[in-house]
């Protein structure tokens, strides 16, 4: 076995480790990969976990095929005590891996030898595939449960941060720009809602995504005869897996989806860090991610409070979008079989899993500590001196002199205001036109933010109290 060593500086640090020891890449990382994922999904899909897979699904291919008379009840028992990850040495088959060029041959004949003389009767006229395929998709069953429950938190953490500030005005910002005042509690419920389309669509996805697979070398199962579809069900019973309408080794558009759900979630997680980013700018300042007494904004420069846990958050998403393409290439497999398409959802099927999880835990995170500034939002809303509300009396004098000239005069009155350096209100009271129909009263009470929120509070009221 090589030795790495690390060279001995000044500091009196010195490393070892194996190349067996060492992680490569961020996910495995012992310095980072709670940045990229977290211990309950990396442990879904670890090498014990994928191997406890194939086991369980050996198993249950036993059990059906003794139930139908296949192979004696007394082997599948054998089969089924036998098959304990423990009793595997994980170095043993990626050495076997390696030699035999083949992901499953070393396990079936560890299998084998363990159980003794019932080995004869392990992985009985089944594909290398169909166990694969089927591990693979109790890994995916426990890795969907997990997210499933971290929306479930997300969404409930940013409820009560709509519920505390839905009446909360803010500025709406559309293009980069202020358009017009919204509340804080109108924004978070926008995410909310999405949210929830995503839990819902990872519901309707489950009856598709959890399907087991049993089709033998080329999907026909030839070699379980007349009791083929038989043995499938009861496989897929002892499993708790929906059985499948027909092979799926080279229809990977289930996977696909699976994929593109997980993106789709990271890409609005990724869109609500990256909004508090940018709402943590100095000059908005109207949020800040919760940070530990003791965390470092810049190892240079002692002011800083940088949004590192949400600027995290949206390197995450980046790296989850590119997912869907790696799937859809996945997708084009070359006649029954295919290993060079199929071997690529070994890796980006747990990374994608891995790191979308990690994201929405990590927002959660945030979520539940946000400090809002809610002073700071009305400050900000009221920094155009009205202008955010032009919008509001234009409207108001559109039913009396029509929509198009009221939005013209606005305008103009806006761009002299914008040359002279006068106040809004001035422009506006000044304005003949304006003030025909306006008192400078009337004036005041619509440039306040709380004048022009339109549904903005009863629409998060709503939303909250969906179910």
């Amino acid at each position: 076995m090589i030795a790495v060593f690390a060279a001995q500086h000044d500091c009196g640090i010195k490393a070892k480790m194996t190349t067996d020891e060492a992680p490569a890449g961020m996910i495995d990382s012992r310095l980072f990969r709670d940045q990229f994922g977290s211990a309950e999904m990396r442990n879904v899909f670890s090498d014990e976990a994928m191997l406890g897979g194939w086991l369980a699904a050996e198993v249950a291919l036993a059990r059906a095929q003794a139930d139908h008379g296949l192979i004696p009840a007394h082997a599948a028992q054998t089969i089924a005590d036998c098959a304990k990850v423990e009793r595997f040495d994980i170095a043993r088959l990626r050495a076997g891996i390696a030699h035999a060029k083949h992901p499953l041959v070393p396990t079936i004949k560890a299998l084998e030898v363990i159980s003794g003389k019932a080995g004869p009767y392990v992985h009985f006229g089944a594909t290398t595939q169909d166990i694969m395929d089927t591990g693979m998709v109790l890994q995916i069953r426990a890795g969907w449960t997990i997210i499933e429950r971290q929306l479930t938190e997300l969404v409930t953490a940013t409820k009560k941060l709509a519920h505390q500030y839905k009446a909360a005005p803010m500025a709406g910002r559309t293009h980069g720009q202020h358009a017009v005042p919204i509340t804080f509690g109108f924004k978070l419920a926008v995410i909310v809602a999405e949210l929830r389309r995503h839990a819902k669509r990872m519901d309707e996805a489950r009856s598709r995504l959890l399907v087991g697979q049993l089709s033998g070398a080329a999907g026909t199962l030839a070699t379980h005869g007349d009791k083929a579809d038989a043995v499938r069900r009861d496989m897929m019973r002892h499993l708790d897996l929906n059985v499948p309408d027909i092979s799926w080794h080279t229809a990977r558009d289930t996977i696909a989806e699976c994929i593109f759900i997980l993106s789709l979630i990271a890409a609005t997680v990724g869109k609500v860090a990256n909004e508090i980013v940018n709402l943590q700018r100095t000059e908005i300042a109207e949020v800040v991610e919760p940070a530990s007494p003791d965390a470092t904004g810049s190892s240079t420069m002692p002011q800083k409070r940088n949004p590192m846990a949400a600027q995290s958050v949206v390197a995450l998403a980046r790296l989850v979008r590119a997912g869907p393409g790696q799937a859809l290439e996945a997708m084009m497999h070359e006649h029954e079989r295919d290993l060079a398409a199929w071997q690529a959802e070994w890796a980006f099927v747990p990374e994608t899993f891995i790191m979308a999880s990690g994201a929405v835990e990590q927002l959660t995170s945030i979520m539940s500590g946000l400090h809002v500034d809610k002073a700071r939002m009305r400050e900000n809303v009221l920094r155009s001196g009205g202008l955010i509300n032009a919008e509001t009396v234009m409207m108001r004098l559109a039913p009396a002199i029509g929509r198009q000239r009221a939005h013209d005069l606005i305008e103009d009155l806006v761009k002299q205001n914008a040359a002279n350096g006068t106040e809004f209100i001035d422009a506006l009271s000044s304005n003949a036109t304006v003030s025909a129909h306006l008192n400078r009263r009337e004036l005041e009470d619509l440039l306040a933010p709380e004048a022009w929120l339109g549904e903005a509070v009863a629409a998060t009221e709503r939303i909250l109290e969906a179910s």
